[in-house]
């Protein structure tokens, strides 16, 4: 009698299919964790909120976070798509630091072109938005610092009385309008 290895095999390979699927599985699993924990830029952290009614109190002292609450969900969508983009302004200038850095400018030069960045990525992405909303936008920022785009890098120098922390202050989003778009910023690690 000859005894075949085959037939063990082929026996073998139904019976290990369940088990290599579950490591695949798992592999792909831990994958996609390592991944989203080192996901950088603009995350989408949940499904853009249904409108309210105009009439719905605003929780927020924010206009413009009060603004988006109301506005039909095609707009929302657009409004996600303007924030995001601006987002990646915002990693050019994270990016424009670490260079600035690398050729030995002074925190003064740096926050002063962030401020500038800054105000450049404001006029952008409001080339995207309604008349209403930027409108909204400037008689915010009128009211504020007495400019359209926001505050200059000496009103932010005044304000916090360092260059580094106007740096940091030029490249901060606003957590509130972020959270109403369903979105969060997390910057992407920069090397020089």
């Amino acid at each position: 009698m000859r005894l075949s290895l085959a037939r063990p095999r082929r026996a073998l390979v139904p019976a290990l299919a369940p088990f290599v699927a579950a490591v695949a599985l798992l592999t792909t699993a831990v994958a996609t964790t390592a991944t989203a924990a080192e996901a950088c830029g603009s995350i989408i952290t949940a499904p853009l909120a249904d409108p309210v009614p105009a009439d719905d109190p605003c929780p927020s002292t924010d206009p413009v976070v009060c603004r988006i609450r109301v506005m039909p969900m095609d707009q929302k969508v657009e409004a996600q798509r303007t924030r995001m983009s601006y987002h990646r302004l915002l990693e050019d200038m994270h990016r424009t630091e670490a260079d600035m850095r690398a050729q030995g400018a002074s925190d003064e030069e740096i926050a002063r072109e962030l401020v500038d960045m800054r105000n450049q990525a404001k006029e952008i992405t409001r080339a995207g938005m309604s008349p209403e909303e930027v409108r909204i936008l400037e008689e915010r920022n009128m009211a504020k610092y007495g400019n359209p785009l926001g505050p200059t890098a000496d009103q932010l120098y005044a304000k916090y009385g360092s260059w580094d922390k106007v740096i940091d202050a030029s490249m901060r989003t606003s957590y509130a309008v972020d959270r109403e778009l369903s979105l969060e910023y997390r910057p992407c690690p920069v090397s020089a």
